[in-house]
């Protein structure tokens, strides 16, 4: 069972197990999407309940293919967020740690541009 914490060595954790399980499933020729990353991570405490508050709070569907995470951040780091919030019961909005999230992809995808979502303009 995977442990899940709201830190950055967590996340950064998280964003390269996403990379190395989207190669894993490209190599077995299966589709990369939330549901089979959610049953792969987490085994039989993916169950249908689970797979949907995630679904529904990152407002993605379940076999829709997800894109690369290093070239595509947005959508996984939503998913990220939501899987977070609903294995540690916290609020999606309020308590997830989103500049630690977005520091972890920095660390994880080096050469990729950083994720500034939460970026004010002035």
């Amino acid at each position: 069972m995977m442990e899940i914490e709201n830190t950055q060595e967590c996340f950064v954790m998280l964003w390269r197990k996403l990379e190395r399980t989207r190669r894993l499933f490209q190599m077995q020729c299966r589709r990369f999407c939330i549901r089979r990353v959610l049953k792969s991570w987490f085994g039989l405490a993916a169950n249908d309940h689970m797979i949907w508050e995630v679904c529904s709070l990152c407002d993605q569907e379940g076999y829709s293919e997800l894109p690369l995470p290093s070239l595509y951040p947005r959508k996984h780091r939503e998913l990220l967020r939501a899987i977070v919030a609903v294995r540690l019961g916290i609020s999606f909005y309020k308590q997830v740690n989103l500049k630690a999230l977005d520091k972890a992809y920095s660390i994880a995808f080096p050469n990729s541009t950083p994720i500034n979502v939460n970026k004010k303009g002035r």
